[in-house]
């Protein structure tokens, strides 16, 4: 899960942080009037003579787009506001359909001596957490790795023993820190750390951390996505979820916890497993056609959790077919056979569908797709569904 800027910012404070202060503008009526003043309270607390417009949408490159507008006035901050909200940026990262925003931070401008980046991911093969941390704040960290690979220095750290101060230091001296920054570096580090570990981050990225005019240090921007699977411990963070910055069948899919995700091809997949699902999309490439989706209905689905899968999958205009493929153990083909033909009478189906089954009760769920009166091609084994599904997709 990921969140917005202005809310990683808001966590890392709790953990003692440095990060610029502002003030969140979202759409709706009387913009300018609430944009003024969201500037004007701004400059009434924290005295700047710079705001910084950032648009809020959960994607990287913002400011290439004309997500991000440097101002030099309450007018300007403004205007800007004015500008960015409802506009589409488009970016490396939100493909070239963009993202539309909602929302703008007001941010008090920085006054920057250096540009720096730090960055915390776990290292499966090793069960380490990587501190990362480079000199080429700013950039990509995967342009950083492809062209300077020597300027990132990476500390392993293991999360039994924690965060200690030589992990710190040794990450200070790599970004050429002055003593005196050193001292305030091993605390800011310790509470990214901390942060990473408590919210059970996936990632935190600090790009850039900046070190200002005054020697000090401070998270100029701030990216944090979360560990799916332990979200339930943090309702504080389920709360910040922004379903606008989500795909609308993703959303849709999470209510009825479907595990999906939309590819660019046109043939719809509806899989029990994730281990067949990942299975099937890959026959399907080998012998040509493109999945359209990853859909898992997990090992234990209903007849009305089919039903919504299918939903789900037609709402892709791009769907030319669809191949449901169940390997019966706790889900009973039967069940799944009666939620195939539910689905397809309520929604007046109109794709070519493809049926493959095995498993516990799969003769009684052939019999019912046989006798539904639907168009349905049954298919025997992974390779005749791939080819049959593969071919109708095709038009043949």
């Amino acid at each position: 899960m990921n969140i917005h800027e202005y809310q990683a910012k808001s966590i890392l404070k709790q953990f003692g942080v440095r990060v610029p202060e502002g003030v969140l503008v979202e759409e709706g009526p009387d913009l300018a009037a609430r944009a003024e003043k969201a500037a004007k309270d701004l400059h009434a607390t924290r005295n700047n003579a710079v705001w910084v417009v950032k648009a809020q949408i959960h994607a990287g490159g913002r400011g290439k787009a004309g997500g991000v507008k440097v101002c030099k006035d309450v007018a300007s901050a403004v205007a800007a506001s004015q500008e960015i909200i409802g506009k589409t940026l488009v970016t490396p990262q939100t493909g070239a359909q963009g993202k539309k925003v909602h929302k703008v931070w007001i941010e008090e401008g920085s006054a920057i001596a250096r540009e720096l980046y730090l960055g915390v991911v776990l290292d499966r093969s090793t069960s380490q957490v990587i501190m990362m941390a480079s000199t080429e704040g700013g950039m990509e960290i995967e342009e950083v790795a492809h062209s300077h690979p020597e300027k990132i220095v990476r500390v392993s750290i293991d999360p039994t023993t924690g965060y200690q101060a030589f992990h710190g230091r040794k990450l200070a001296k790599a970004l050429g820190l002055t003593a005196e920054q050193t001292k305030e570096a091993v605390a800011f580090f310790g509470g990214i750390f901390r942060c990473f570990m408590e919210k059970d981050c996936a990632q935190v990225e600090i790009n850039p951390l900046i070190v200002t005019q005054a020697g000090n240090l401070a998270a100029l921007d701030a990216k944090l996505n979360f560990d799916d699977n332990a979200l339930y411990r943090h309702p504080e963070i389920v709360a910040m979820r922004d379903l606008l910055e989500e795909n609308a069948q993703d959303v849709e899919a999470s209510k009825y916890e479907l595990a999906y995700i939309a590819l660019d091809g046109n043939i719809g997949c509806l899989v029990n497993g994730a281990g067949l699902a990942m299975a099937t999309m890959d026959i399907i490439k080998l012998h040509g056609g493109e999945p359209a989706n990853f859909l898992d209905v997990g090992g234990g689905a209903s007849k009305e959790k089919v039903a919504h899968a299918f939903k789900i999958i037609l709402k892709d205009p791009k769907v030319k077919a669809i191949l449901v493929n169940i390997f019966g153990g706790i889900m009973k083909c039967d069940i799944i056979a009666e939620g195939v033909i539910a689905a397809a009478r309520e929604l007046q189906l109109q794709v070519p569908l493809v049926v493959r089954l095995e498993g516990t009760n799969v003769e009684k769920g052939k019999e019912i797709l046989a006798g539904s009166g639907l168009k349905i091609t049954p298919a025997d084994g992974l390779t005749d569904a791939a080819k049959k599904v593969v071919a109708a997709a095709k038009g043949a």
